[in-house]
């Protein structure tokens, strides 16, 4: 430790009767890892000329700056900062153990000292954040979903999102009581989307994402195309249904398979031996419902008149019950 010699030693003497002022302090947080800057609130020893700055630690000094140089406590070497203009000190790399009290002594030229102490807080950083979800595929209506935030460090609170949107309880979104978890029963399609659960403390956060995606379908099912061609014409009808995933679709005429499975039957040149019902099935790999439609072609000869039947609609491996 340095000791005071010359103008400076003489100015510190007579200093150290000097009446103390009070240095007013927020209390501070940080986290393991990083770095916290602890500084007075509106110091007034700015205009003044600094002749000494003590930071300590408890009962142990910190750093010591002074006119004859800078004295830093061997096991703060490397992990601090002094702004001599302020006062302030930067600890860096911090550890919990760097909770606690810290106190600082600023003396000036103009024979004042200035004292004030805070306190710091290190919370363990919050990392390796985790959102887990459901592996099997969900069907709507009939899937559960259960979501858990996992991570490590010092929580305090969960934060929960869904498409950058505060995800809120329902009578189907059920939280835990520590928030960590969310239990979503039955799912519906707009259940679907990106989840975000973000574990924070006072100084630290980490966010963990998961897509869900929500099985349904098919259903409205259309074919799209005419009822009726003139003989020698091209057909095309083309088959549609909403469906998560996308259906998978083919055709049957007259009740025989046409070994087409693409959502499009075309016909390059029409014949009579063209006309009547062809079907088009869509079915869902996931929730395995196939829903089909009936559509009716007539292929005439020009001049004559038909009457067309109405298209109707076909339910496979459906329960209405549900």
């Amino acid at each position: 430790m340095m000791f005071p010699t010359g103008l400076y030693g003489i100015l510190l003497i007579l200093c150290i009767g000097c009446l103390g002022e009070n240095l007013q302090f927020p209390e501070f947080n940080g986290a393991t890892g990083k770095s916290v800057v602890l500084v007075p609130e509106d110091p007034p020893y700015i205009s003044s000329q600094i002749i000494s700055i003590t930071w300590a630690f408890g009962v142990n000094t910190i750093i010591l700056s002074n006119a004859a140089g800078t004295s830093i406590s061997p096991e703060y070497i490397g992990r601090v900062n002094l702004n001599t203009t302020t006062a302030a000190i930067e600890l860096k790399y911090l550890r919990l153990d760097d909770s606690g009290t810290y106190r600082l002594t600023v003396s000036t030229s103009d024979f004042q000292n200035y004292i004030g102490q805070t306190s710091l807080k290190v919370y363990e950083t919050v990392s390796d954040t985790s959102l887990i979800g459901p592996q099997e595929s969900l069907i709507e209506e009939e899937s559960s979903a259960k979501l858990t935030c996992k991570g490590s460090g010092y929580i305090t609170s969960v934060e929960w999102m869904k498409d950058n949107n505060p995800l809120t309880s329902s009578n189907r979104i059920i939280f835990s009581s520590d928030n960590r978890s969310v239990l979503i029963s039955p799912v519906i399609r707009s259940d679907s989307g990106e989840y975000q659960c973000t574990l924070r403390n006072p100084f630290s956060s980490d966010t963990a994402n998961l897509r869900l995606i929500i099985n349904y379908g098919p259903e409205d099912v259309f074919i799209d195309g005419p009822n009726e061609v003139d003989l020698g014409s091209p057909v095309s009808l083309s088959c549609s249904a909403t469906s998560v995933p996308s259906a998978s679709f083919t055709w049957r005429f007259n009740g025989s398979d046409t070994g087409v499975t693409t959502n499009t039957f075309t016909i390059d040149k029409s014949d009579i031996t063209h006309s009547g019902d062809y079907i088009c099935t869509a079915h869902n790999d996931v929730t395995e419902i196939n829903v089909s439609q009936r559509h009716l072609l007539v292929v005439k000869e020009s001049g004559l008149g038909i009457k067309i039947a109405e298209t109707s609609t076909i339910y496979e491996n459906v329960d209405f019950k549900k």
